[in-house]
């Protein structure tokens, strides 16, 4: 490691940690650098996969060695690159215990330390965007790194994967702003062009959560945002379980015995569909799990009549509970988030397991009933959600 690359903060007493705040642009998501400038041991936290050249670039650069890709929680607007740095690189992938991700090298929860050499990152646990949410503290450093639970002049929405605004206003008011005021966060994203942010500014400054404000203020607050449907949701959710590993399993080109429970069929990276008519034919004989949000499953599309619902997210964390013996056929829009499902309900040792071919659209676009839940103005207020971006 070269030798302008070591220094001490005299000010503060205590050795400087490398650092880079990198930015995507497509989806203004922050990726961060931080290593030993003498050992030359690496984290990146929230890695980015479309920015996997520039990470690795960098990385050489610097001459540094990529020990952990850490994520903050399960993102729904960018596929996590997690899954290639390590692929290339080697190095572990750290993610929250709560997530549900089952392809991560270590799983962390409130209180764990992530080291690098001489240095620390506290984990502390932010739920309320998503359940699964944490934010990392160097305390040496001064810096944490908020993800998604604290913004600059903001916070991550809490309306879809188990998100939960009264739990997020507890999450920063005692992990977050019980930090010293000069400490620096920063965020997972910034649409304005901002890099950083201190708790000081964030409690005296922040609309929703800073200036006194409480948690009932901060519920309202949330109650009435209208915010689109994230644009790569259907995307990035399911890749992200998998640390961003979207390469197709090899496609079984013949019917297996699990098959022979219904006509199924192979998509070319090998998940079982099933065909809606089918389904509306047998629907007292299977179990239908929905894997959608809440928002979805209530919203403008439906629900078929009878299906339970279990975010995708939540089904990797907690297995179904009951026979392992009864057909599942298992629900989203598109049929991307069921997909998923069928591969993490194999995983736990379900059999007869498919995925509802074409989703709600090709179940609604061939006539079949659908349950809606929301009254008139809720469904039109919804339909913002549908297909756009953030």
């Amino acid at each position: 490691m070269r030798a302008g690359n070591r220094r001490n903060d005299n000010a503060l007493g205590r050795a400087t940690v490398l650092f880079r705040q990198l930015l995507d642009p497509d989806t203004s998501t922050y990726t961060y650098l931080l290593a030993d400038p003498v050992g030359g041991e690496a984290l990146l936290i929230d890695p980015v996969r479309e920015q996997f050249s520039r990470d690795v670039q960098l990385l050489e650069e610097l001459e540094l060695r990529l020990g952990q890709a850490l994520e903050t929680h399960v993102h729904a607007d960018h596929v996590t690159g997690g899954g290639k740095l390590r692929a290339a690189l080697g190095c572990q992938l750290v993610t929250s215990a709560r997530t549900g991700v089952l392809t991560s090298d270590r799983s962390v929860g409130e209180g764990d330390t992530i080291e690098f050499g001489p240095y620390a990152l506290e984990v502390r646990e932010t739920p309320g965007h998503t359940a699964g949410c944490v934010s990392y503290v160097c305390h040496s450093q001064g810096m944490a790194f908020t993800g998604d639970a604290l913004l600059i002049r903001g916070c991550g929405r809490t309306d879809f994967q188990q998100g939960d605004a009264r739990r997020l206003y507890e999450s920063v008011h005692r992990a977050l702003f019980s930090l010293p005021d000069d400490t620096l966060l920063y965020p997972g994203h910034d649409y304005l062009g901002r890099t950083v942010t201190t708790v000081a500014e964030e409690k005296r400054f922040n609309p929703r959560l800073g200036d006194a404000k409480s948690a009932d203020d901060f519920v309202e607050i949330m109650g009435r945002l209208a915010l689109a449907y994230p644009r790569r949701m259907d995307e990035a959710v399911p890749a992200n379980l998998a640390s961003g590993d979207t390469e197709p399993e090899p496609a079984h080109r013949s019917r297996d015995e699990a098959d022979r429970w219904a006509p199924i069929e192979r998509t070319e990276s090998g998940v079982p569909v099933i065909a809606p008519l089918w389904v509306a034919q047998h629907r007292g004989e299977l179990r239908l799990v929905d894997v959608r949000e809440h928002l979805e499953f209530c919203g403008p599309l439906g629900h078929i009549e009878g299906a339970e619902l279990v975010p995708l997210s939540e089904l990797a964390a907690r297995p179904l509970e009951g026979s392992r013996s009864q057909p599942v056929v298992t629900v989203c829009t598109y049929g991307t988030r069921s997909g998923k499902a069928v591969r993490v309900l194999g995983a736990q040792g379900y059999e007869r397991v498919a995925s509802l071919h074409g989703g709600m659209i090709a179940w609604t676009e061939e006539g079949h009933p659908a349950v809606e839940v929301l009254g008139d103005r809720d469904v039109q207020d919804a339909s913002a959600y549908q297909g756009m971006g953030i």
